[in-house]
């Protein structure tokens, strides 16, 4: 079983603790079970502040992931931390014509495979990991979100 570590930091709208099992379920479905990850949503001003701290980005960004890797010898099922923007994913969704539910689902399955270990530095990763969301959203009912012309 995952579990999750629902940390609430903003007052802006976003989706529940039983959604976000849902999504977190559906990516690490076939990969690695009996973890444990922590979703922490904030608004702006706290985005903006790690986005510099470890990125070195100016303003606030859709999500930030941070991989847990255990000390030598130490065994955890902790996969790590996600957080996200609720007001940046509100404003992201309105510009691309996406269902807010659907983006929110998008960013965190996107989210938990860079904890699993996937990036999109280069184009093979991203199409790599651009193909892995694709299929699991599409498991969720979601339409690909790299479509430009799908209105979800």
């Amino acid at each position: 079983m995952n579990y999750i570590d629902l940390q609430i930091a903003t007052e802006s709208l976003h989706p529940d603790a039983a959604q976000f099992q849902i999504w977190v379920d559906a990516a690490l479905s076939g990969f690695q079970q009996d973890s444990e990850i922590t979703i922490r949503l904030v608004d702006t001003e706290e985005s903006a502040e790690l986005n510099g701290q470890y990125r070195h980005k100016s303003g606030p960004t859709n999500i930030l992931s941070f991989p847990f890797e255990a000390p030598p010898g130490v065994e955890l099922d902790l996969l790590g931390d996600l957080v996200i923007c609720a007001p940046v994913i509100a404003r992201e969704a309105a510009e691309q014509g996406k269902l807010p539910d659907h983006h929110w689902a998008h960013i965190t399955v996107h989210g938990v495979l860079h904890l699993l270990g996937y990036d999109h530095i280069e184009e093979q990763d991203a199409e790599q990991m651009e193909a892995l969301e694709i299929d699991i959203l599409s498991r969720l009912n979601i339409a690909n979100p790299y479509l430009e012309d799908s209105k979800q």
